[in-house]
């Protein structure tokens, strides 16, 4: 067992090293350089069933303080009033234009069929895909393209501040920034040449019009459920650089408002986010390991001998798992305190992981009323 415990001793010293140095490294919206130059770029929102969210998004798009932009929605066959919704907030503004969905062809994923169209009839330079429920503050458009050719990057993945409300949020949605902030070195997403080391979110992401074009666009990656992920690989394969950029709150969404859409949207993606079933299972040992086990070990040896080690041990194990969380929190502007729960968050991605492969074994995730399947 110590050869376990000191594994996962220099696991959690590796993660706040990396989150050390992201935190150096990271490029910020809230720290981006202005534009060299003004090419028209194309703000994409593929909708579907988003009639209260909709109407905000469009009038934050369109009161962006970047001069040359084109803004269109696709409704992707919404029964709510979206496309409605959408018209209302836009007003007569020349610069915007809303599309309906064709039907969905065998083979591609909603969302991906809705971005190939969006991008199909967009003219500008600079694509930009964001979801329906993202809050862009008025400057956010101009510090993006200000990061983008500071960094001459074919694609930016934005981070966005996630808005979090109820305690299933603070307690899972929450862990995406300790994840991107402690175990990827953003700077070598950046500069390393690497396919693996990419990462993005597709609540919002800007390519280059060649570089999508020269990747295949969602064409590419249509059956796709982390789409997001594979167009950032194939955009390094093809010898682009790829920029990750935190939103620094001027780029922010709440992503979901209950226990049952945290548990469901990231059951949808987590077992192709982790390379199939055996990393899912893999990857849910790991934390056990690193932030729940240690708890347990400590707890448990108040009433019965545990061998050497007890209870600095555990305690030095628990402390560690404690600041990683506290870490990200902190550079994320979430409740710091929330780091005391880190084991109840380990624990209730233990339940999405297992709901996600209950899925996966009944043959795909239901998601907006659509079957994805699991790749």
């Amino acid at each position: 067992m110590i050869v376990l415990w000191m594994l996962a001793l220099g696991a959690l010293m590796v993660i706040l090293i990396i989150m050390l140095i992201n935190s150096l490294t990271f490029p910020r919206l809230s720290t981006a350089p202005t534009p060299t130059n003004i090419p028209l770029v194309s703000l994409m929102v593929p909708a579907r069933d988003e009639a209260n969210v909709i109407g905000e998004t469009v009038r934050h798009l369109l009161a962006q303080d970047y001069e040359n932009i084109e803004l269109l929605v696709l409704d992707d066959g919404s029964k709510d009033g979206t496309q409605d919704a959408a018209r209302l907030a836009a007003g007569d503004d020349v610069r915007f234009r809303i599309m309906s969905g064709s039907s969905l062809p065998v083979g591609w994923t909603g969302k991906n069929w809705a971005c190939h169209q969006l991008a199909g009839q967009a003219r500008g330079d600079v694509l930009v895909f964001t979801d329906a429920g993202v809050r862009w503050e008025t400057g956010a458009l101009t510090a993006l393209i200000g990061l983008m050719q500071h960094h001459a990057a074919g694609m930016m993945a934005i981070w966005p501040t996630q808005v979090m409300v109820t305690w299933p949020e603070r307690l899972v949605v929450s862990l995406l920034m300790m994840v991107i902030m402690g175990y990827l070195p953003e700077i070598a997403v950046r500069l390393a040449p690497y396919s693996s080391l990419a990462a993005a979110i597709g609540q919002c992401i800007a390519l280059r019009r060649p570089v999508y074009d020269a990747v295949g666009g969602h064409s590419a990656a249509r059956a796709e459920i982390i789409e997001d992920v594979v167009l950032a690989r194939l955009v390094k394969c093809h010898g682009h650089r790829l920029v990750m950029a935190l939103g620094s709150h001027q780029i922010s969404t709440r992503m979901y408002t209950s226990w049952a859409e945290v548990r469901d949207g990231f059951a949808k993606n987590i077992i192709a986010g982790h390379g199939g079933r055996l990393g899912l299972i893999a990857s849910a040992f790991f934390h056990w390991v690193i932030f729940l086990l240690p708890w347990l070990w400590l707890a448990i040896g108040w009433g019965m001998p545990l061998g050497p080690g007890w209870p600095w041990f555990p305690l030095l194990l628990v402390a560690l798992g404690i600041g990683v969380r506290a870490f990200s929190a902190a550079l994320a502007q979430q409740p710091v305190s929330d780091a005391l729960l880190i084991p109840i968050s380990t624990f209730l991605m233990t339940i999405i992981a297992c709901h996600a492969l209950v899925w996966h074994f009944r043959g795909g995730v239901r998601w907006k009323g659509r079957i994805l399947e699991h790749s």
